[in-house]
């Protein structure tokens, strides 16, 4: 029901504003209806400024490193940076874009933190690909309150999971589009799995 509202809005607006940018833009839009999401990979694992990406326990850490995060974990907050690399494809025949997107970031299904990703993104049709890689900060202290210093120190070490495989997550996005000059949101969020699902 929600698409198909998406889908009339779109066209009432290239109808209203026939002039050939709006009906390019609202092509545009609806193309992003038939779009697929999946989270590609997580990089750059940065945890109070200690490269994270190929460690998985303790025992691969260097000494210093080692002691550099027993010293974070005594501050007011223990910063987790990574980038989260979305592929978008789009099966249509012609391109589909957003000019930006809302975005929830879950891990475990604890809810990391959200926001908004503010670059428009272009995607190639047949089957084209686009990659939107979305650099997010965390306080870990303050998400995993109540947690005792070991567990956040696992809980960091671990997000990736084997070959930086993004196991443990979960992403919501409302994707945007400017139609004549105006924000058009996607109905709801899209779930983000780590697959292409062949629709959305």
């Amino acid at each position: 029901m929600k698409r198909a509202l998406f889908f009339l809005i779109t066209i009432l607006i290239a109808s209203l504003f026939p002039r050939c940018d709006v009906v390019n833009q609202a092509s545009r839009v609806v193309n992003l209806i038939n779009c697929d999401f999946r989270i590609q990979s997580v990089t750059n694992i940065m945890l109070a400024g200690i490269d994270m990406d190929h460690i998985s326990n303790v025992k691969d850490l260097t000494w210093s490193d080692a002691q550099k995060l027993m010293v974070a974990l005594t501050k007011p907050t223990f910063p987790l940076t990574f980038q989260l690399n979305i592929d978008a494809k789009n099966p249509n025949a012609t391109t589909a874009g957003l000019n930006s997107l809302d975005y929830i970031i879950y891990i475990d299904d604890i809810q990391m933190t959200s926001g908004t990703f503010n670059q428009p993104v272009s995607i190639p049709p047949n089957n084209g690909t686009a990659s939107i890689p979305m650099q997010m900060t965390v306080d870990l202290k303050q998400v995993l309150q109540g947690k005792s210093a070991e567990a956040i120190l696992n809980f960091a070490m671990n997000l990736a999971g084997s070959g930086g495989e993004p196991t443990r997550f979960k992403v919501k996005l409302k994707p945007y589009i400017l139609v004549s000059g105006s924000p058009l949101s996607y109905p709801g969020y899209i779930t983000v799995k780590t697959e292409f699902s062949g629709n959305i």
